[in-house]
């Protein structure tokens, strides 16, 4: 466990865990409601720790809906009701207990579009070490801005621009540099909803590639992605969601072959109604 997460977790009161292979994040018959309007049936999910999970599925399937589950961020939305049950670590991230701060600092969120805070490039990263305390002086805190740039495969573009503001960056420079400010605290999994979505082809395929990476340096990703294709392939597990329910679920490279998913998703068929 990263030394930066450790008083993250304690605070928390979600013990994590170094062991592996093993469950990052367990959900059983999750149900989210709008109000009187379901959108999500009964989903049964297992993000695997330290590894890339994938959701797909046809837009309005509630892929945004159940990731949004995982950090709490539909406490926010009036009206939404989460039933179920989602475990971290096999401890329930909706007990009351819960520090839902520190939970979304263990669980980072990159967007569908990139969201710099209007700060610069090193303000953007240094936002959560410092609201978080995590570093005790100016030299550490540097080191982190540094290494998350690094870790984002930004710093050798950035590196001579830290005070510029980060909405200066191209669109894809700034989708890496809200990947720097997720790894900043040391998240334990980083939920990515689309993260290449409207990026040239060159900067999205570098986006995704950067999941696989971080995957290597000990997070977990959960990725949300409209490149079938390319989900499938960077991915170790796939589920597929359809009007709120899980439909396919397996090994990325299974699916790969699957004639079902072929059909609908690599073959440029237009998504049917699943029987």
């Amino acid at each position: 466990m990263s030394k930066l997460t450790q008083p993250i977790s304690q605070d928390l009161n979600i013990t994590a865990t170094d062991t592996q292979p093993n469950t990052k994040i367990s959900a059983r018959g999750v149900d989210v409601f709008y109000g009187a309007k379901q959108a999500l049936f009964g989903i049964d999910l297992d993000v695997a720790s330290r590894m890339v999970t994938s959701l797909i599925g046809p837009s309005g399937c509630g892929k945004s809906t159940f990731i949004r589950c995982l950090n709490r961020m539909n406490d926010v939305i009036d009206g939404c009701r989460v039933e179920g049950k989602i475990l971290l670590d096999e401890n329930d991230i909706y007990r009351r207990s819960v520090d839902v701060v520190q939970l979304r600092a263990l669980i980072g969120m990159v967007f569908q579009k990139p969201n710099p805070f209007p700060k610069s490039i090193y303000d953007n990263v240094a936002y959560g070490p410092r609201i978080h305390g995590l570093a005790a002086t100016k030299d550490e805190l540097d080191e982190i801005v540094e290494s998350s740039l690094q870790r984002a495969g930004l710093w050798n573009e950035a590196k001579d621009r830290l005070s510029e503001p980060g909405t200066s960056l191209s669109g894809g420079q700034q989708q890496r540099l809200c990947i720097a400010r997720a790894i900043a605290v040391s998240p334990e999994v980083i939920l990515m909803d689309e993260p290449s979505a409207g990026l040239a082809p060159k900067a999205a395929e570098e986006v995704l590639e950067m999941a696989r990476a971080l995957t290597e340096m000990g997070t977990t990703i959960l990725l949300v992605e409209q490149n079938v294709n390319q989900a499938l392939r960077l991915a170790d597990q796939c589920y597929i969601l359809a009007e709120g329910r899980n439909q396919i679920d397996g090994k990325a490279t299974d699916l790969l072959g699957n004639s079902v998913v072929a059909d609908i998703y690599l073959g440029g068929k237009r998504m049917r109604k699943w029987e």
